[in-house]
């Protein structure tokens, strides 16, 4: 459609000047419509390049301080036309085009550089109320790891996620880089991530937004994702750890992935019977460490004689760490 649409106003500009000196000679008519068709094109370019570096947001707030500069500026001419100084009165043209211009400058510079501060941008970029959402749906920003995880459509399948998964621009472009890594490791992951994307797209029961907003001046990632979930009041889908606080300290919301994966596995219990299967030797003496099916460590102690075996196992107690939890167990038949 974007393609079809520079057709038509290339078409269309160089038709009409064509026509417009058709009546002095059909060499002018060329060169006219030749001319325009030019024009028009570098004009897309302009555009096209504008639309891909200024962020909607910025672009929305210099253009509503520049119409509001405008009008405080008229009510400034309009007193200073009032008053009877005969120097003013004499030069009432030049002053009220200097009141104009720097009115619409100074407004429209205040509005683009606290337009997070306004909350009418919100509205006219996201189209969201002030909390967020866009009648009752909230945006979740998805960042590239756990793009890369895969759970995450998964866990959308099951419906416990709402709203719209925001993807933005600058995250796709991470995934490409990566997708295109000499690393072959890197490359595998990058390429699961975009095959993650595509299947999410496809699945109807997902609403799924690319977000073309970006922040030139920021060059870090993560830090992007924290101004994007700021500007747009969303929040952030990960399982970086350390974005993760980054984004609690800013005040942002985060889900963690790793934290639901933590929360969703069953509660064990000291005294509890189990059975696991003892895959290799742990650090101390005459301990063999095993894994339950969601991937929690137990750890067996006098167990490294039936390495290899599965075994019947009593807890003795579990410790709770930041990267998961840990079980340690004693065999059931001592």
């Amino acid at each position: 459609m974007i393609f079809i649409l520079r057709l038509i106003f290339i078409f269309l500009s160089a038709l009409l000047s064509g026509l417009f000196f058709w009546k002095f000679s059909l060499l002018s008519s060329l060169i006219a419509g030749v001319s325009a068709g030019i024009i028009a094109l570098i004009i897309i370019i302009v555009i096209e390049y504008i639309s891909h570096t200024v962020s909607s947001r910025v672009l929305i707030s210099a253009i509503t301080g520049l119409i509001t500069g405008f009008i405080v500026g008229h009510f400034f001419a309009v007193a200073v036309s009032l008053v009877p100084v005969p120097f003013i009165i004499g030069h009432v043209s030049v002053i009220s085009a200097f009141l104009y211009f720097v009115c619409a400058f100074a407004v429209m510079m205040f509005f683009v550089i606290n337009n997070e501060e306004i909350s009418l941008f919100d509205k006219l970029v996201a189209g969201k109320s002030g909390e967020g959402s866009e009648n009752g749906i909230s945006y979740k920003i998805l960042d590239t790891s756990v793009i890369i995880d895969g759970r995450i459509a998964d866990i959308c399948d099951t419906g416990f996620i709402e709203g719209i998964l925001v993807i933005p621009n600058f995250v796709l472009n991470e995934l490409q880089m990566i997708a295109d890594s000499a690393d072959s490791i890197k490359r595998n992951r990058g390429r699961r991530g975009l095959d993650i994307l595509n299947k999410m797209q496809k699945d109807q029961s997902i609403m799924v937004k690319i977000s073309d907003m970006d922040f030139l001046e920021i060059p870090d990632v993560d830090a992007k994702l924290v101004k994007l979930a700021k500007v747009m009041k969303a929040k952030v889908i990960t399982n970086d750890f350390n974005l993760n606080k980054v984004a609690e300290f800013h005040g942002v919301s985060v889900l963690n992935i790793n934290q639901l994966s933590n929360a969703l596995k069953p509660i064990v219990l000291p005294g509890e019977d189990m059975t696991v299967s003892l895959l290799k030797e742990g650090k101390d003496p005459n301990q063999a460490i095993g894994y339950l099916d969601d991937g929690t460590m137990v750890v067996v102690e006098n167990g490294r004689k039936k390495l290899n075996h599965e075994v019947s196992v009593t807890v003795t107690s579990v410790l709770q760490t930041t990267a998961g939890r840990m079980i340690f167990a004693r065999l059931k038949e001592e």
